[in-house]
C-alpha cells in the first residue's frame, strides 16, 4: 500500500446490485448477445466498486473477445480501461499483450462506428507498450473515409504524443497533423488538428493561422474558439505580438455565434486598451445583452460591462443608451444591475436622454399586468432621484411625474418621492411654487404616514405666503374631517357599513340546459355595497390619527404652528389672525384629546404629548418663544444635513477618481512625434493607453508584488524537513492554494503528498497527486477549494513522503489556514430606507456586548468600521460632539450578494469605560456568526 498511487478515471457508475462473480462468468459463456451484454455492465460497475475479478478476464478473452456484436465491443473497450493493467513494479501484465491483436483488428474493422469507438479508447491509455504496436493502424486511420474516423484518429495522435515517450514514438506527428489539417474539410476534425497544433506545436499553428486570416471569419464556431484560444496563449507568452492578432479578432466580432462574439469581445479587452477595441467590445456585450434571453447570460455579460465601466468611462458613456435597452428583461436582478451601472456613467451630455427613458419606464409600471411592477416602480424611482440631484435641471422634468406615485401602495417608492420632493424644495427654489401647488393637489392620495409626516414638513417649511397659508388650512381641514375626532363606537357620525351605497358589482353568464333539451345563457346580477371612492374629500389624515399614530399627530401641531407664527410674520390681518390660530389649537386639542379615549389602541407617547403641549403653548403665548427657533432653524439643519451629505459624495468621487502617481524619472514617451512606420490607428491608441497606464500607475507591478507578498502563509518551520508555504488567492467563489514546498534534506523524497481537510462550508476540489522531490528541489502544489457562502472557514492540512533512510511514511503538520469573512464582504450603500426595512425583515441577529480599552467612542467607532470593513451610512455631521453616546448603522455586501448590517449603540460610563451593544443581521446565520466573531476578537483594539 505504500507504493500505492491513485490511478485517474474517466467514468463513474453507480451500482446498489451487487452480483457474484460465478454468475457474470456463466453469462459471458453463453451464446446469447443480450446475456453478455448484461454481464458485462456487471462485470464493470463492480470494477468502478472496488472488485479485482481476476478470474474474469480469461473468460472475457474466450468468449467475449470474438463476439462480433458492436455493442459487446464497446463494453469490452469499457473494461480494458477500467482493470489494472500493471503490476505492483508498474510494469505491464503479459497477458495485456494479447489485447493488443484485438485492438489492431478493430482499428482496420471495415466499421467506421467499431474503428471510432477504439480510438476514442486508446484516446484514455497511458500504457506505451499497449499503444507502441497500434501506432501504424492508429495513422492509417488519418485517411480514412469517414469524418468520425479521422476525427478520433486526430485525437488519438494528440493524446499519443502528449505521453512521456510520445515524441520518440511519433517524432513526426505535428507534420501529419499540419497535412491533415491542410486538406481537412470536417469542422470538427479540423478543430482537432488546430488545438493538437496549439498545444504541442504552437509555431506551426500560428503559421497556419496566419496563412488564413481571411478565411477566419468562414471558419465554423468550434475552430474559431479554437483560434481565439491560441490568441490569449501566444499572447500571454508575447505581449509585443498582440498587434498581429487583432485583426484576427475584429474579424471574428463578426461571427453568427454569440459565444464567439463573447469570447473575441473577452479576448480583445484583455489584449487592448485602446479606445477603439473597448468600444468594440463593449458594442458586443450590448448586442448580447439585448439579444440573449436567459438571465445567467445577461447578469454574466453585465459583470464585464462593470469591469470596463472601472477602466473606460468615456467608452461606456457612449453605448448608455444601448446598454439601456435591457431594462425590458423582467428579471429584477437584471434590471437593478443595468441601474447601478447606468447611474455612474450619467453626464450631462446624456442626462436628458437617460431620463427620457426612466421616464417611460416608469409609466409601464402603471399596468396591473406587469410581473412585480411596485417594485420594479421602486428601482426607477430612486434612479431618476439620483439623476435629479445630480443634475438639477431634470429636476422640473420629472417631478410632476412622480408625484402621481406619492400614494403608492409600495411606502418605499412613495418616501423615495417625498424625500426627492424635499431636497428639490430646498436646491431648487424655481420650482417650489409648482411642486408646493402640486402636493397639495396629490395631499388626498398620501396614505403611509411616513410619507405624510415628510409632506406636512415641507408644508410648515415653505408654505411662505398668504394665498398658500389658506390652501394649505383648507386642505387640512379637508383631510382631518369634522372634529372631534372619534372612534365609530364612541360616536354616530361615522358611516356604518350598511350606509354605503349599492350598485351592480358584476354580471354572470352562464350556459344552462332547458327541458326540451335545448341550450340558453343563464344571466344573473349581483348588488354588493360600493366603497368610498379616494378623492379631496377623504380623510387620510383622520384615518391615520384614528389608527393611533400620535407621532404623525405631533408633526402636524409643528406644521400648523410654523404656519401661525409664518401668519404673524406676514403681518396678516388680525381676524384672519386669530381665526387660523383658533383653529390650529382646536386641531391639535381633538388630537389630545383623541389620545384619552379608552377606545384607542394604545395611549400618546410622551414625546409626542409633549411636542402637542409645546405647540399649543406657543399658540396661546405668541411670544413665550423666538420665532426664528421654529421658521429658521429647522430649514437651516436641513441645509446643513445636505451640504454634508453632497460633500461627502463629492470626496468619496474624488477618492476613487485618484490614481497613483507616476515617478518622476520615468520614461515619457511620446507617440505623436514617433514615425507611424505602417502602424494602424488601433496599434497607435494601445500604445497611448498603455502608456498612460503606466504613467498613472494602473500598471505599476511592484504595488502587485508587494501586495502578493503580504499574501504569503508560513506553513511549516524552518527545521523542518520539508519546508512549506502558501500564497492564498481568494476568488468570488474559490480558493486557490499555491502551495510552495522545498526539500531541505539530502535524500530523495518520494510520493510526496498534500492532504488537505476542510472546515466550514468550504469543501475541497480535488486532491493534489503524488510528487518526488530530489535534494534541495522544490515544486509548486495548487489546490481549489469551493465557497458555499459567507463564512469562517479553515483549511487543515498535513505533507506526507517517502524517504529513503524511512522505514514508514513521515509526515509534517502544517500551520491552520484561516479564511477571513472580510474576503468576501465590500463596503456597500442604500438609503435609511432600505436598511430599515432589511433591519425588520432578516431574521438572524448576532448581538455582541462591547468589552473594549478604547477611551472615546468616536474613535471606538472608527476602529469598528476599520476592522470589519464595513460602510457607516450615518453621515459625519451626526457623529460630531462630545456627548459621550452614539448610534451608527453599518453596512457591507458579500460577493454572494447576501447583505450585512450592523448597528453600534455605545455610551461613555462615567468610569471611562465604553458600554453598549452591537447588534448585527443578517438573511442567513453564516454571516452573522462570523462576524460576531470577528467583532469579539478585534473591538477590544
Amino acid at each position: 500500500m505504500a507504493n500505492l498511487v491513485e490511478r485517474s478515471c474517466s467514468m463513474l457508475v453507480y451500482n446498489d446490485k451487487p452480483s457474484s462473480a460465478k454468475e457474470i462468468k456463466d453469462s459471458l459463456e453463453s451464446n446469447d448477445p443480450l446475456l453478455k451484454v448484461q454481464a458485462m455492465q456487471k462485470a464493470i460497475m463492480m470494477l468502478l466498486n472496488g472488485e479485482a475479478l481476476p478470474a474474469l478476464f480469461i473468460t472475457i478473452l474466450q468468449h467475449v473477445l470474438p463476439s462480433q456484436d458492436h455493442t459487446v465491443q464497446k463494453l469490452l473497450l469499457l473494461y480494458l480501461e477500467t482493470i489494472e493493467k500493471t503490476d505492483a513494479q508498474g510494469k505491464l501484465l503479459p497477458e495485456m499483450i494479447l489485447i493488443c491483436q484485438n485492438l489492431r483488428n478493430n482499428l482496420q474493422h471495415p466499421n467506421e462506428y467499431l474503428r471510432g469507438v477504439t480510438l476514442r479508447f486508446l484516446c484514455r491509455i497511458r500504457e506505451e507498450e499497449i499503444l507502441e504496436p497500434l501506432i501504424p493502424s492508429i495513422l492509417a486511420c488519418l485517411d480514412h473515409r469517414h469524418s468520425y474516423v479521422r476525427r478520433n484518429a486526430v485525437l488519438a495522435v494528440a493524446a499519443l504524443y502528449r505521453l512521456p515517450k510520445g515524441e520518440l514514438l511519433l517524432q513526426d506527428a505535428p507534420d501529419l497533423i499540419e497535412k491533415v489539417l491542410e486538406g481537412e474539410q470536417d469542422l470538427s476534425t479540423k478543430r482537432n488538428a488546430f488545438q493538437m497544433l496549439c498545444m504541442h506545436d504552437q509555431a506551426r499553428a500560428v503559421k497556419y493561422l496566419l496563412s488564413q486570416v481571411d478565411n477566419v471569419a468562414s471558419w465554423g464556431d468550434i475552430l474559431q474558439m479554437a483560434v481565439l484560444d491560441l490568441i490569449r496563449k501566444v499572447c500571454r507568452i508575447n505581449p509585443g505580438e498582440k498587434a498581429k492578432y487583432i485583426k484576427v479578432i475584429l474579424a471574428l466580432l463578426q461571427s453568427t455565434s454569440t459565444a464567439v462574439v463573447y469570447e473575441c469581445a473577452v479576448t480583445l479587452v484583455s489584449l487592448s486598451q485602446a479606445p477603439t477595441a473597448i468600444r468594440a467590445a463593449a458594442n458586443c456585450y450590448c448586442q448580447l445583452l439585448v439579444s440573449q434571453s436567459d438571465n445567467n447570460v445577461k447578469l454574466i455579460v453585465l459583470d464585464r460591462l462593470q469591469e470596463l465601466k472601472e477602466r473606460q468611462r468615456e467608452v461606456m458613456q457612449e453605448v448608455l443608451m444601448d446598454m439601456l435597452r435591457a431594462l425590458a428583461a423582467p428579471n429584477m436582478d437584471v434590471r437593478k444591475k443595468v441601474l447601478d451601472i447606468a447611474l455612474d456613467l450619467i453626464n450631462q451630455r446624456n442626462i436628458d436622454e437617460v431620463v427620457m427613458v426612466l421616464k417611460k419606464e416608469v409609466m409601464k409600471t402603471q399596468s396591473k399586468e406587469l410581473e412585480k411592477g411596485a417594485e420594479y416602480r421602486q428601482l426607477l424611482v430612486q434612479a431618476i432621484h439620483s439623476c435629479a440631484i445630480k443634475f438639477p435641471d431634470v429636476a422640473s422634468t420629472v417631478v410632476h411625474l412622480l408625484m402621481d406615485f406619492l400614494g403608492d401602495v409600495n411606502v418605499a417608492s412613495a418616501l423615495d418621492v417625498i424625500f426627492l420632493m424635499r431636497e428639490i424644495m430646498e436646491t431648487n427654489p424655481k420650482l417650489r411654487p409648482a411642486v408646493l401647488e402640486r402636493l397639495l393637489d396629490s395631499f388626498y392620495q398620501i396614505r403611509a404616514a411616513r410619507v405624510a409626516s415628510c409632506a406636512l414638513w415641507i408644508i410648515g417649511e415653505y408654505c411662505t405666503s398668504l394665498t398658500d397659508i389658506d390652501g394649505v388650512l383648507e386642505v387640512f381641514k379637508t383631510a382631518l374631517g369634522p372634529l372631534p375626532l372619534v372612534r365609530e363606537a364612541e360616536g354616530e357620525e361615522e358611516a356604518t357599513p350598511t350606509s354605503l351605497p349599492t350598485a351592480i358589482a358584476a354580471i354572470h353568464h352562464r350556459p344552462m340546459v332547458l327541458p326540451d333539451g335545448s341550450y340558453a345563457t343563464q344571466t344573473a346580477m349581483q348588488e354588493v355595497a360600493m366603497p368610498l371612492v379616494p378623492g379631496p374629500s377623504t380623510a387620510n389624515l383622520r384615518a391615520m390619527l384614528l389608527g393611533g399614530d400620535f407621532f404623525l399627530g405631533a408633526i402636524l401641531a409643528a406644521a400648523l404652528t410654523k404656519l401661525v407664527l409664518r401668519l404673524r410674520q406676514l403681518s396678516a390681518p388680525a381676524s384672519s389672525l386669530n381665526k387660523c390660530t383658533a383653529q390650529a389649537m382646536l386641531w391639535v386639542a381633538a388630537i389630545m384629546r383623541l389620545g384619552e379615549s379608552s377606545m384607542m389602541p394604545h395611549p400618546p407617547d410622551d414625546d409626542s404629548l409633549e411636542r402637542m403641549l409645546s405647540c399649543l403653548q406657543l399658540l396661546s403665548t405668541p411670544d413665550s418663544v423666538p420665532d426664528e427657533t421654529w421658521l429658521t432653524a429647522c430649514r437651516q439643519s436641513f441645509t446643513r444635513m445636505l451640504a454634508d451629505k453632497q460633500q461627502r459624495e463629492a470626496a468619496e468621487l474624488q477618492q476613487l477618481s485618484v490614481k497613483a502617481a507616476a515617478q518622476p524619472d520615468e520614461l515619457i514617451d511620446f507617440s505623436h512625434l514617433k514615425a507611424r512606420r505602417g502602424l494602424t490607428q488601433l496599434e497607435l491608441e494601445d500604445e497611448v493607453a498603455s502608456d498612460l497606464q503606466r504613467a498613472t500607475g494602473l500598471a505599476d507591478a511592484d504595488s502587485a508584488d508587494a501586495s502578493r507578498l503580504s499574501r504569503v502563509l508560513q506553513l511549516s518551520g524552518f527545521a523542518d524537513p520539508v519546508y512549506a508555504e502558501a500564497y492564498v488567492t481568494v476568488h468570488q467563489y474559490d480558493i486557490v492554494l499555491d502551495v510552495t514546498v522545498i526539500n531541505r534534506t539530502s535524500e530523495t523524497l518520494q510520493n510526496l503528498c498534500l492532504e488537505l481537510a476542510t472546515m466550514g462550508d468550504l469543501k475541497l476540489v480535488e486532491r493534489p497527486q503524488n510528487y518526488t522531490l530530489g535534494p534541495g528541489a522544490q515544486k509548486s502544489i495548487r489546490a481549489n477549494i469551493k465557497v458555499s457562502s459567507t463564512e469562517t472557514g479553515a483549511i487543515f492540512g498535513n505533507l506526507v513522503y517517502e524517504g529513503t533512510g524511512y522505514a514508514d511514511r513521515a509526515v509534517v503538520v502544517l500551520n491552520d489556514i484561516h479564511i477571513d469573512i472580510m474576503d468576501y464582504i465590500s463596503p456597500a450603500v442604500c438609503t435609511d430606507v432600505q436598511f430599515r426595512s432589511m433591519w425588520a425583515e432578516f431574521e438572524w441577529e448576532n448581538k455582541v456586548a462591547i468589552n473594549t480599552s478604547i477611551p472615546d467612542v468616536s474613535s471606538f467607532l472608527a476602529h469598528i468600521v476599520a476592522s470589519t470593513n464595513m460602510r457607516c451610512l450615518t453621515p459625519p455631521s451626526a457623529l460630531h460632539g462630545d456627548c459621550g453616546y452614539l448610534a451608527a448603522n453599518l453596512y457591507a455586501k458579500s460577493v454572494f450578494g447576501e447583505d450585512a448590517l450592523v448597528n453600534v449603540s455605545a455610551e461613555q460610563q462615567g468610569d471611562g469605560k465604553i458600554a453598549g451593544y452591537i447588534r448585527i443581521r443578517s438573511k442567513t446565520q453564516g454571516i452573522a456568526l462570523s462576524l460576531g466573531d470577528k467583532l469579539i476578537l478585534k473591538q477590544k483594539g
